[in-house]
């Protein structure tokens, strides 16, 4: 099995090494349009292979999109990072022609692939994808909800003070300020959070989670990448492996949760074919509304994009 990631920035870097671990992959290609940098880093992480044990080779080509055919799945990290002030939206115009590109050249030579969308603003980014890539949206689908959903758990279980692996919860809707946290739908071993945490606690780790891209930013500089790039490689784990994995997933939607002609974030299950299907949760009043307000705002920035002049579908 052979996987490509394009941009070999951070999070690019991380999913190739992520993925290299996990030792399942004939070949993980590594590409980047600057000189020298793919190879770099997957000359280094060839390295790490005989101190962590694992096989699987990785290859860094600069902006030879030959040596990514045949790939099963193709991670699209490509474009500019957020920097402090700036928001995902700002990023459209530009991260647009250039996830444009990349999908134009990966379906080129790897026209079964599976696409896995990184790139912000996630949900239109994935949305461009969709549209250049001309497959079922099945194959294309963005990566936002398993990074969310660890945030929350992560900061959940510094509350609780119990181990993050027995957290499970579900968030929806768009990858930002807007998305769904549903305490309703969170439990620890099976107890409901609502049991373990005080709700003004629990609000302020909602809070948190919303923003928790930007508190890196704010941190760092730049955006995060561990945990992007991990949360990446589980998608493609999930689905190489044939898993059936429930997942929160950046999916077009064609009615689901009245909901259509959308890319949203929402709980799917992830196989060999991609998305296998699509969970509608019985969500409430308030939730409903919830999300219904980050479609809104999901929406109002597709359209941002569907005007643009570079726009030709």
């Amino acid at each position: 099995m052979k996987v490509t990631v394009v941009g070999a920035g951070n999070v690019g870097a991380t999913c190739a090494n992520v993925l290299a671990h996990r030792d399942f992959l004939t070949e993980v290609v590594l590409l980047d349009i600057k000189e020298g940098t793919a190879e770099g880093k997957a000359l280094d992480t060839w390295q790490q292979a005989p101190i962590d044990y694992y096989s699987t080779k990785v290859t860094g080509v600069t902006n030879d999109y030959s040596k990514t055919a045949n790939s099963d799945v193709v991670v699209i990290t490509s474009g500019l990072p957020r920097k402090p002030g700036m928001s995902r939206d700002d990023l459209i115009s530009t991260n647009a022609n250039i996830v444009r590109s990349v999908t134009e050249n990966v379906t080129k030579h790897s026209p079964n692939a599976v696409i896995i969308v990184v790139s912000n603003p996630l949900d239109v980014m994935t949305y461009c994808a969709y549209l250049t890539a001309k497959k079922d949206s099945s194959k294309v689908f963005g990566m936002a909800g398993i990074l969310d959903t660890a945030r929350y758990r992560a900061f959940l279980a510094d509350e609780i003070g119990c181990s993050p692996k027995d957290i499970q919860a579900i968030l929806m809707g768009g990858h930002g300020d807007t998305m769904v946290p549903l305490p309703r739908y969170t439990t620890v071993a099976g107890i409901p959070v609502t049991e373990l945490v005080a709700k003004d606690k629990l609000d302020a780790i909602i809070q948190r989670t919303k923003v928790g891209g930007g508190e890196i930013v704010n941190l760092l500089g730049t955006s995060a990448w561990y945990a992007p790039g991990a949360a990446a490689a589980q998608m493609v784990e999930a689905i190489l492996k044939d898993e059936k994995r429930v997942f929160p997933v950046c999916a077009w939607l064609t009615g689901e949760y009245g909901l259509q002609n959308i890319y949203l974030g929402v709980p799917v299950v992830l196989g060999k074919n991609g998305i296998e299907k699509i969970i509608e949760l019985r969500l409430n009043e308030e939730e409903k509304a919830l999300l219904q307000t980050s479609a809104q705002h999901v929406k109002e920035v597709m359209d941002v994009l569907d005007n643009m002049k570079e726009q030709k579908v």
